[in-house]
């Protein structure tokens, strides 16, 4: 699909890995809402890409109904949705003292992650089925953002590590239920990226956290993020997969 003319909506585009790739797609001629938090600074960073900022709870499933569909009512059509709201928790399945994983911490991570995405994805579905092909047949693209951790999750990790992998499992079914309608689902799954909670950690601790990447050896960027999202939306072929944007590293147990 072609950039130019065409409209997106970034979930968690207030910052990160989504603020890049909406910085990405504005400059390539794009129009953009940016979904987050009310409390980011999302009306910021829309007011410096040309866009419109929507305050969001992407577990307010319902309320995600209403919000997409005035920024789609506002945009004029959806083309390309980014979605990488998610977080974590670190608790083992049973703990050194013998007590289980918290059962609602492992429901609320799951819920986060997982079925929030889903619940985006069906949403942003709905209105990139009203659009008119292109001359490919499409319709849209959807992205969404897993993490390495799907794969090889750690030692505490077992809340993220499922829910991540439900993303990157849903991605080639959700691409075939869509396929008829000319929408494309893809997945990014990144290692450890220098945003949120990795953001600004010293030359050092990021080369220890990184040492077994292949290359290059540290942590990635939030426009390398970028310039795979913005391929992705632009390449026809690029359709039910989960993409590791990750240097060839792979997770150790801790």
């Amino acid at each position: 699909m072609e950039i130019q003319g065409s409209s997106a909506i970034f979930v968690g585009g207030a910052s990160g890995m989504c603020r890049a790739a909406a910085a990405e797609f504005a400059g390539k001629g794009g129009q953009l809402a940016i979904l987050d938090l009310e409390k980011s600074n999302g009306a910021e960073v829309a007011e410096e890409l040309g866009g419109k900022f929507y305050p969001c709870n992407v577990m307010d499933y319902d309320g995600m109904v209403e919000v997409m569909g005035a920024a789609v009512e506002d945009l004029g059509a959806l083309h390309f949705m980014v979605n990488t709201a998610g977080g974590a928790v670190g608790q083992r399945t049973l703990k050194r003292d013998g007590t289980r994983h918290s059962l609602d911490d492992f429901r609320r991570i799951v819920d986060l992650n997982l079925i929030a995405s889903f619940n985006i994805n069906c949403i942003a579905a709905e209105h990139m089925a009203k659009n008119e092909p292109n001359k490919d047949g499409e319709r849209g693209v959807m992205l969404n953002t897993a993490s390495i951790a799907a794969f090889e999750g750690q030692i505490g990790q077992v809340a993220y590590t499922a829910a991540k992998g439900g993303i990157a499992a849903m991605t080639l079914t959700m691409a075939r239920d869509l396929g008829t309608l000319g929408i494309r689902c893809m997945t990014i799954a990144p290692s450890l990226f220098d945003t949120g909670l990795t953001a600004g950690i010293p030359d050092e601790g990021a080369l220890q956290l990184t040492k077994d990447a292949a290359f290059p050896r540290r942590m990635g960027q939030p426009h390398e993020y970028a310039t795979m999202a913005i391929a992705i939306f632009e390449c026809p072929m690029m359709n039910g997969s989960t993409l590791r944007v990750d240097g060839g590293q792979r997770f150790a147990p801790r």
